[in-house]
C-alpha cells in the first residue's frame, strides 16, 4: 500500500514539474514568438468558428419561438390549447428538455467517429424534425417532432463547443469558444423578430403567422449541414486516432499562420501526445461505461465542477424572467402583444451584446473573477427586483414595478456577460481529454434537468409565493458565489493538457490561482529580458 502511495506521489510530482516546464516554455513562446491573431490562419479559424456558432442559435430560436407563438390565437386554436396553459401546453414546452436529456446520452459517439460527423448528423436531424413540426396536423405529431428536434439539436450543440474548445488556441480559447453561446441570443432575436413580423402582417392568412416561423428553424442547421464536412476535425481527436500528421497540419495552419517551425505547434503536439489514452478505443459499449468520470480524485473534482456550473447556468434566477416579465408588463399597463414582442427583442439584443463583451473579458480578466463579479451583480439586481416587486404587490406602486423591470433587464445583461459565454465552455475546459465527450453529456443531462425543473416549478412558485421567489434566488446566488470562490479552478491561458496537472494538486483551485500568478511573473521576466 505504501509502495502504491509512493508511486502516486511520484507521478504527481512529475506532472507538476512537467507543468512548470510547460508553463515556462509557453510563457517564452508568447513573449517572443506570439502568433499574429490577425494572420491568415487565425482569420480562417474565425470564419470556421463563425459557422459553428450557428449551432448555438437552435436553442435560443426554439425557446423564443415557442414562448412567442404560444401567445398567438391561431396557434392555440389550431391545437386546441387554452391561452392560460394546462398540462398539454406544459408538455409542448417540457418535451424539449426530455429530448435534450435523451440526446445527451449519445454524445460519447463523438469519440467514436469524430466531432464534425456528430455535428452534421445533429443538424440533419434538426432539419428533418423541423419539417415534421411545421407540417404537423395534430398535437401528438407536433410534440413528437419537438422531441426529435431537441434530441438532434442536443447532438449538434453539445459537440460544437467541444469541437471549438479543442481547436481554439489557448490564448484565445475563452474568446473564440466563449462566443459560441452568445449566438443563443442571435437565435432568440431571429425567432422573436420572425414571429413579430408574421403576426403583424400574416395573422389573417390561414395559420401562416406561426407556420412560417416554424419553417425558419431550418435555416441555421441547414447552413451548418452543408459546410461542416469541409472543416478539419479536432486535432485532439486526430491524435487519439493516431493521425498525428493531420493534427499537426491543423495546428500549423490555424494556430501558427502556416509557420511549420513555430514552437507553439511543437509544444501543443508534445502535450497532446503525452496525454494520449492509448489503452482505450471508443465503441458502442461506452454508453454503459462511465468509470472514466469517477476513476480518480481529480476526475471526481472535475465532474463536480462540470455539474455545478451546468446547474448554475440554468438555475441562477435567469429562468424567472421568461415567466414573470409578461405579468409585470401587464401590471404597468403594457398589454399590447406587439409591444411585448418588441420588448422581448430588445431583451435578447441586450443579452447578446453583453455576452459578446463577456466572452472577451473572460480571456482578459479570467474565468473565476468574471464569474464572481457577475454573480455578486446578480445578487444585487435580484435584491432590488424583490424589493420593488414587493412594493408593487403590497402597495400597487407602479414606479416600483417599472424599476423592477429595469433591474430584471440589468440582471439579464449581468448574467449574459458572466455566464452565457462560459455555459458550454467551462464544463468542457475543466475535464480531461478522455472525459470530455461523456462529461459534456453529463453537462447536458444536468442542464436538461434544471430546465425541466424550471418549466414546472417556476410558474407554480411564482403563482404561490410571488416575489419571494426572487428572494430565494438571492440566497441561492450568494451560495453560488461562495462555491465559485472556494472551489472553481481558473482555466484562462492554460492549454487543456496543462490543466491535467492542475487537477492533480491537493487543492486544484489554489494551484490554478498560484499558477496564473507564476505565469504572469514569467511573462514579465521574459519581456524584461527581451
Amino acid at each position: 500500500m505504501d509502495k502504491e502511495k509512493e508511486d502516486v506521489n511520484s507521478h504527481q510530482v512529475e506532472k507538476t514539474e512537467d507543468m512548470e516546464d510547460s508553463m515556462e516554455t509557453y510563457a517564452r513562446i508568447m513573449a517572443e514568438h506570439k502568433p499574429n491573431p490577425r494572420g491568415p490562419g487565425y482569420i480562417k479559424l474565425y470564419a470556421l468558428s463563425g459557422l459553428i456558432f450557428l449551432c448555438s442559435t437552435m436553442n435560443g430560436f426554439d425557446s423564443s419561438l415557442m414562448g412567442s407563438i404560444n401567445a398567438l390565437p391561431n396557434y392555440t386554436s389550431y391545437f386546441n390549447l387554452p391561452e392560460n396553459g394546462n398540462a398539454s401546453t406544459g408538455i409542448v414546452f417540457a418535451i424539449f428538455q426530455v429530448g435534450q436529456m435523451s440526446g445527451a446520452l449519445f454524445i460519447w459517439m463523438t469519440d467514436w467517429y469524430g466531432r464534425t460527423w456528430h455535428i452534421f448528423f445533429g443538424c440533419l436531424g434538426v432539419c428533418l424534425a423541423t419539417i415534421m413540426t411545421s407540417l404537423a396536423p395534430n398535437l401528438p405529431t407536433f410534440i413528437g417532432g419537438r422531441f426529435l428536434l431537441s434530441f438532434f439539436a442536443t447532438c449538434a450543440h453539445t459537440a460544437a463547443p467541444l469541437y471549438l474548445v479543442e481547436i481554439a488556441p489557448p490564448a484565445y480559447r475563452g474568446t473564440i469558444a466563449g462566443m459560441y453561446n452568445t449566438f443563443y441570443n442571435v437565435g432568440s432575436v431571429f425567432a422573436t423578430s420572425a414571429v413579430y413580423a408574421c403576426h403583424k402582417y400574416l395573422a389573417h392568412h390561414d395559420n401562416l403567422d406561426w407556420r412560417i416561423p416554424l419553417w425558419l428553424q431550418l435555416v441555421c442547421p441547414a447552413i451548418v449541414c452543408i459546410f461542416i464536412k469541409f472543416f478539419p476535425e479536432s486535432p485532439r481527436w486526430l491524435v487519439a486516432k493516431d493521425r498525428h500528421a493531420e493534427a499537426e497540419a491543423i495546428l500549423i495552419k490555424y494556430h501558427a499562420n502556416s509557420d511549420t517551425a513555430h514552437p507553439l505547434v511543437q509544444l501543443q503536439m508534445r502535450e497532446m501526445v503525452a496525454n494520449l489514452d492509448t489503452q482505450h478505443v471508443a465503441s458502442w459499449k461506452d454508453l454503459f461505461d462511465l468509470r472514466v468520470l469517477v476513476e480518480s480524485r481529480s476526475s471526481r473534482y472535475r465532474l463536480m465542477l462540470n455539474i455545478a456550473f451546468s446547474w448554475f447556468g440554468q438555475f441562477s434566477g435567469n429562468n424567472i424572467i421568461s415567466y414573470y416579465l409578461p405579468i409585470m408588463l401587464n401590471g404597468i399597463g403594457i398589454k399590447d402583444t406587439d409591444t411585448k414582442l418588441v420588448l422581448n427583442i430588445v431583451y435578447a439584443v441586450v443579452g447578446w451584446v453583453s455576452s459578446i463583451i463577456g466572452s472577451r473579458l473572460h480571456d482578459v480578466v479570467g474565468r473565476r473573477k468574471m464569474l464572481m463579479a457577475t454573480t455578486a451583480g446578480m445578487v444585487a439586481c435580484l435584491s432590488i427586483v424583490a424589493g420593488c416587486a414587493a412594493g408593487y404587490t403590497n402597495y400597487g406602486n407602479k414606479t416600483a414595478s417599472t424599476v423592477s423591470i429595469v433591474f430584471i433587464f440589468m440582471f439579464g445583461a449581468t448574467f449574459a456577460c458572466g455566464f452565457t459565454p462560459m455555459q458550454p465552455i467551462y464544463p468542457a475546459e475543466v475535464v480531461s481529454n478522455k472525459m470530455r465527450a461523456k462529461a459534456m453529456g453529463t453537462f447536458k443531462l444536468t442542464a436538461g434537468a434544471a430546465g425541466f425543473l424550471n418549466t414546472f416549478v417556476g410558474p407554480v412558485a411564482l403563482s404561490n409565493i410571488g416575489y419571494w421567489f426572487y428572494v430565494f434566488f438571492v440566497f441561492w446566488d450568494v451560495f453560488e458565489l461562495g462555491f465559485i470562490y472556494f472551489l472553481f479552478v481558473e482555466t484562462k491561458g492554460f492549454t487543456l493538457e496543462e490543466l491535467d496537472a492542475i487537477f492533480e494538486a491537493k487543492n486544484p483551485r489554489k494551484a490554478s490561482v498560484e499558477a496564473v500568478k507564476a505565469r504572469k511573473r514569467l511573462v514579465q521576466e521574459t519581456s524584461n529580458a527581451a
